[in-house]
C-alpha cells in the first residue's frame, strides 16, 4: 500500500492524540486505576479552566495562561479513559463537546474582561470575534 494511501488523522486534535497515546494511556490508566470517571475528569477540566479564565480576567496573565495550558492535556484524558474502559459513548462525547464550548468561551471571556479593564478595545473586539467564531464552530459541524 501506498504511503499516501494509509489513514491520515481527520483533525489536528485526532493528530495530537495518536502522537501523544504513549503518554495519554498510562495516564488514563492511572486515572481509572483511582476509580475516576471520564466525565469527571472532564468538569474537572472545566473547573480549571474557569479558575484560569478568573486568573486571566484579574490581570494574573502569567498563572491563569499556565492553569490554562495545564488544563490542555486534561481535555484529551476523558476520552482516553473511555476508550481504555471499552465504554465511549454519545453522552460522554456531548458531554465533552459542550464542556469543550464552554471552556473555550469561558477564557475568551476572562480575556475579554481583562483586556476591557486594561482600556486594549483593539484586543477586546478581537478576543469578542474569536468568541463568535468558537460558537460558529458547532454551527458549521
Amino acid at each position: 500500500m501506498e504511503e499516501s494511501a494509509k489513514k491520515q488523522p481527520a483533525t489536528f486534535t485526532d493528530f495530537l492524540r495518536v502522537r501523544f497515546k504513549g503518554l495519554l494511556d498510562p495516564a488514563g490508566r492511572f486515572l481509572n486505576g483511582l476509580g475516576l470517571m471520564p466525565n469527571v475528569v472532564t468538569i474537572i477540566g472545566l473547573i480549571g479552566n474557569i479558575l484560569g479564565a478568573f486568573l486571566l480576567a484579574m490581570g494574573q496573565i502569567t498563572w491563569g495562561g499556565v492553569l490554562v495550558m495545564l488544563m490542555g492535556p486534561i481535555d484529551a484524558l476523558d476520552g482516553t479513559m473511555a476508550r481504555l474502559r471499552g465504554q465511549p459513548s454519545r453522552f460522554g462525547a456531548f458531554v465533552d463537546s459542550v464542556t469543550d464550548r464552554y471552556s473555550e468561551l469561558v477564557i475568551l471571556l476572562g480575556l475579554l474582561v481583562y483586556f476591557l479593564r486594561s482600556g486594549n478595545d483593539l484586543f477586546a473586539a478581537l478576543v469578542y470575534v474569536a468568541a463568535a467564531g468558537s460558537v460558529l464552530v458547532s454551527y458549521v459541524r
